[in-house]
């Protein structure tokens, strides 16, 4: 079997649980070095270019072995079944709430065109893969909640993922727990949109009282959260969370435009003045946090008065790394029918803007650290069990000789060299430390 994956840090969760099912069941798993008798190939959907990339592999995989079992699933699979039942290299069509059935879907083949696909709005309990314990990594991923209720005017995903549906806490904590007794040592809370975590329960649960059970498990030394809404950082929020020791603190804020009129278009649902103060919070508790975010430029009718005042906007709050997206027109959304799109050399001239501006603050960030000693965590190997990947809190690096899922102190040296933070640093090992070079 050979398994291709495209998208977010849910679809990585999904493909392992799907993956340690087939494990569970004797298949061998292969790389496409070697081929494969089935391909499961797992979509993204969030823009029209991922839709263009599953497809160009999915006819890469029937080249690849032209008497293959291929089956498509994912976002791009639940939003357009009938595109991809065109296509003939396909065998079987899953949609996102099947996922747990695909086992069982590839051993009751019969050699004739399926599909798969349920209406996923209509879901109500969130799919429980069980314990998964699969991970090619020394830290592990743990979908906590499925599902987005907001709708902004750019986005398919609601379409793809249906509403918020979130996954028992005693679920979440039963499988780290068991992760951490084979050695992961940190796990990234993941979700479609995790700050609404618990919006589905009735006793009242959120995702800061998920955080402050995972953080009483023994032995589990990081928390890592992925990506959060600004609306969920409260002062109530913060002072918690500040007690939640092992959270690494680092914040992924989605912001997607410094405007509010731009703001009010893409239907999100809050303010910059909000957004300000959700920031302002996380400094206070945590004076070395590191805050990221995205940022969408040439969305539809984005004038360069809006450009402008998202770019001063940026400079106020001076995220530690921007990631900037030019917007592209998502078949089925709002904004893609809205008027006043915006032409292609702008949106690259606003892009270059922002990430000159990104870089300029993401440099600024890391020199903060020069002479200081922080914590890493080894973990991915080369060929010849070197480990060439470690993170520490705030970014990844690069090593020569240390052994994975261990932690080792990082002293930054004064003379190091800077390149852009979450790309890779090179580290050789000076006595107890990993020094910068």
């Amino acid at each position: 079997m050979l398994f291709i994956r495209y998208g977010c840090k849910v679809n990585q969760y999904e493909t392992n649980a799907i993956i340690q099912q087939f494990i569970e069941k004797k298949y061998e798993i292969v790389d496409f070095s070697k081929k494969a008798d089935i391909y499961i190939i797992n979509t993204c959907t969030v823009t029209n270019m991922a839709d263009k990339k599953s497809r160009q592999i999915i006819r890469q995989a029937r080249e690849h072995n032209k008497n293959a079992i291929i089956l498509v699933t994912g976002c791009y699979a639940q939003v357009n079944k009938d595109e991809l039942q065109k296509i003939d290299e396909i065998d079987i069509i899953v949609g996102n709430a099947q996922k747990k059935d695909i086992v069982s879907i590839i051993e009751e083949y019969s050699n004739e065109k399926q599909e798969n696909v349920s209406k996923i709005e209509e879901e109500k309990e969130f799919q429980d893969f069980g314990t998964v314990t699969y991970t090619e990594k020394t830290r592990a991923v743990i979908k906590v909640q499925d599902g987005c209720n907001n709708f902004c005017t750019y986005c398919i995903i609601p379409y793809a993922k249906g509403r918020v549906r979130s996954r028992k806490p005693e679920s979440v904590i039963k499988e780290i727990e068991k992760i951490v007794k084979q050695g992961i040592q940190e796990v990234v809370i993941t979700g479609i949109h995790i700050a609404s975590y618990g919006k589905d329960f009735t006793d009242g649960t959120k995702l800061i009282d998920l955080l402050e059970k995972i953080n009483k498990i023994e032995n589990l030394k990081r928390i890592r959260l992925g990506s959060l809404e600004p609306n969920i950082i409260t002062q109530d929020f913060v002072e918690r969370l500040g007690k939640v020791d092992k959270i690494c603190d680092h914040f992924h804020l989605s912001l997607q435009s410094g405007c509010n009129e731009t703001l009010k278009r893409m239907n999100r649902k809050y303010t910059t003045q909000e957004f300000e103060k959700a920031t302002d919070l996380l400094r206070k508790k945590f004076p070395n946090v590191a805050l990221t975010t995205d940022i969408i430029v040439g969305f539809p009718g984005e004038t360069e008065e809006e450009f402008n005042i998202t770019y001063e906007f940026l400079k106020k709050i001076k995220f530690s790394k921007m990631h900037v997206f030019k917007y592209s027109p998502r078949k089925g959304t709002i904004a893609a029918k809205m008027k006043e799109q915006i032409d292609a050399r702008i949106k690259e001239q606003r892009s270059n803007k922002l990430i000159e501006l990104s870089n300029k603050n993401e440099i600024e960030f890391l020199e903060k650290y020069i002479g200081k000693e922080l914590e890493v965590l080894f973990e991915s190997k080369t060929h010849d069990n070197y480990i060439r990947r470690a993170h520490n809190k705030l970014y990844k690096c690069k090593s020569t000789r240390r052994k994975s899922g261990k932690h080792y102190k990082n002293r930054k040296n004064t003379k190091a060299r800077w390149i852009r933070a979450n790309r890779s640093i090179k580290l050789k090992k000076c006595n107890n430390f990993v020094t910068i070079v």
